[in-house]
């Protein structure tokens, strides 16, 4: 019988060690936190280099570093934010098999309440109404563009979910509004390559409801706002359902990356 590598065992743990440490500094730490130098850590910690590398591997892996080579390597540190969370739960979904039927049923649960909200703040009119009226009348200038329609209509949706004060809310629903979009953006990439794409009266007539939303957040009629949004989601889902209802989630996808991305952005 073989004897068991302790050695490796014991370098694993110390480096697991480690590695608990410097991701409570990466996430507790500052934006600009960067991580010490190898040779830095090996005098703090007292252990191996070989264990010192075996720890940065461990964060690089978890997305909290990228390990840069060459004369100007080193550890570039990533603090996980929404396009992370985004990703992350989209590929748990999409390795448990779930349908987008499921997550469509996900975002008509969610997404209304955070239309609810942003008709609930107090600076509505000079936070949220100015930027989600700009992007209807952007929208207005792309009805005979399917692919830029939709693109331009589902960030309306990102904005929506961006403006709500809740941090945890926004952090789960603009993960699942991003898987979405990009299901929903595929989708008009292929019915416009085949001259499918909706009319462009159904592309007026989701600017039209945009405004509607618009309209109720403005005047604080929470209740109407996610009551329109409910309507509205299930309406533009039903959509993409009739053609991909047996459709696996996707978040591995190089559109869906681009999504979860473009999502991000505009909450920056």
């Amino acid at each position: 019988m073989t004897a068991p590598r302790r050695g490796r065992v014991t370098q694993h743990r110390v480096a697991q060690t480690v590695a608990d440490e410097l991701r409570t500094r990466i996430l507790n730490g500052t934006d600009d936190y960067r991580l010490p130098t190898q040779d830095q850590l090996v005098q703090e910690f007292g252990v191996s280099y070989p264990s010192i590398r075996e720890a940065i591997r461990i964060l690089e892996t978890e997305g909290l570093v990228t390990v840069r080579r060459g004369n100007v390597g080193g550890a570039e540190v990533h603090r996980p934010d929404e396009t992370s969370a985004a990703y992350h739960l989209g590929l748990a979904l999409q390795g448990g098999r779930v349908t987008l039927r499921d997550l469509a049923s996900g975002l008509q649960m969610l997404e209304p309440m955070c239309a609810a909200e942003c008709a609930r703040r107090e600076d509505r009119l000079e936070v949220v109404v100015p930027v989600l009226t700009e992007n209807i009348e952007k929208s207005k200038g792309l009805v005979d563009d399917g692919v830029a329609f939709t693109q331009t209509a589902r960030e309306f949706h990102d904005l929506v979910v961006s403006f709500t004060p809740n941090a945890t809310v926004r952090y789960v629903v603009s993960s699942l509004v991003a898987l979405w979009s990009a299901q929903e953006e595929a989708w008009a990439e292929a019915l416009t390559g085949r001259g499918e794409y909706p009319s462009r009266e159904q592309a007026r007539a989701a600017v039209r409801t945009h405004q509607k939303i618009v309209d109720d957040i403005a005047s604080g009629q929470a209740s109407a706002a996610e009551h329109m949004a409910c309507a509205h989601l299930a309406a533009t889902q039903a959509l993409l359902l009739d053609r991909f209802d047996d459709g696996i989630v996707n978040a591995s996808s190089t559109m869906a990356q681009q999504a979860i991305r473009g999502a991000q952005s505009l909450r920056r």
